[in-house]
This record gives structure tokens, sequence and C-alpha cells, in this order.
């Protein structure tokens, strides 16, 4: 004679939430550990390959204007070509964006201008061009005065500053997007020209780079 068995509504809910849990107990431990595979390759990459930072320079420097309108505003045209480095040996680099704008005692005295996306091979030097023209750009009176000052002295040091984003890349494997920033500073002479340009300055001019 066979013996029957009945479950309960409540036996039966508590097995349920048990094969659940042990589900999602499973499901947590793969992709953690899915996490750190990755995570380990990825440093493993990075510390083997040690990529070096890229390095840039200022080529040239033309000033077409630079003149107060009022005492808190004015117009500049500059035309800056840079050279950016990527001093790796197996490692290319995507910059992704690269935003150029030209300040003076800490200020802003021009608008950002935009570099088209572009890629630097290993070992390789590319030109970069950007054209800084505004108009009626805010600045404090206190620098408007410096600004006119050391135009009559015959040179101000100028400031070209880059913000953007990058990518290493290294075979197929490409790393996720690092925001990175260029300071360069340049000491711009000016002459007795009436007409643009008012100063070319063609003095390379090494810049720092930081993450």
């Amino acid at each position: 004679m066979s013996l029957i068995t009945e479950k309960s509504p409540q036996h039966c809910a508590k097995k349920q939430e048990l094969i659940s849990e042990r589900f999602i107990k499973r499901l947590f431990f793969c992709m953690s550990t899915i996490f750190l595979v990755i995570i380990s390759a990825t440093l493993l990459v990075w510390l083997i390959i040690r990529p070096t930072k890229p390095r840039f320079s200022i080529k040239e420097a033309q000033i077409n204007q630079l003149k107060i309108t009022t005492p808190s505003s004015l117009n500049s045209s500059i035309h800056i070509t840079l050279a950016s480095i990527n001093p790796n040996d197996k490692l290319g680099i995507h910059y992704d964006e690269f935003v150029v704008y030209a300040s003076y005692k800490g200020e802003r005295i021009s608008p950002e201008a935009s570099v088209t996306p572009f890629y630097v091979d290993h070992g390789e030097t590319k030109p970069l061009s950007a054209s800084l023209v505004g108009n009626h750009q805010p600045v404090s009176p206190f620098l408007a005065y410096q600004l006119e000052r050391d135009q009559e002295i015959g040179k101000l040091e100028m400031e070209f500053n880059v913000v953007g984003k990058l990518r290493w890349r290294v075979g197929n494997w490409i790393s996720k997007r690092t925001r990175f920033t260029v300071h360069c500073i340049m000491v711009v002479r000016f002459g007795s020209m009436n007409s643009p340009p008012l100063s070319t300055s063609t003095e390379g001019t090494v810049c720092s780079f930081s993450y």
C-alpha cells in the first residue's frame, strides 16, 4: 500500500523562493567572475604596454587681431598650429574631443574652437590647426588694461589650452575614453606692424599634459 503525501501551498512557495535565491546567487557569481576577468585582462594589457603620455607643442601662433573694443570686451583673431606627438612604440591614440581656446592672465580671451576627431599612430607626429576668432569677448577691466600695457611694451605671455577626451589603441583593443588637458605658454612679441598679422611667433613651445 503506497502512501500519498500532500504538500501545502506554503511549502511549495518556500521551495520556489529557495530555487530563485540559488539562481540569483549563481548568476551574481558568474557576472562577478566575468567582470573580474575583464578587469584583470585590461590591467594586464595596461601594465605590459605601459603607455607614455602624449606630447604637444605650438609650432606657430599668428595674431591677426587682439583689440579692446570696450573697457570690458575685446575682439580676437588668432591662428595656431600645434604638433601632437605620440611617443609610444605600440600604442595609437584616438582623440574623440579636442577643444582649444586662448587665455591671458588666467582669463579667456577667445571662444572655443573644436578640432575634428583624429588618430595619431604610434611614433607619429600630427600637425593640427585651429582658428580662434571672437567678437566682444567679455573680459575684466583690469585684464583690458594689462593687455594694452603689454602690447605697448611689445610682448605678452599668452596661454593656449586644450580640453578633450582620448582612447588608447593597441591592435583591436581600444580603451575607454579618458579626459585630458593640455596647457601651453608662449611669449608673443609685437612689432610695429599696423596691419595683420600683428604678430607671428614660430618659437617652439613645449606644453604640459595631464589627465
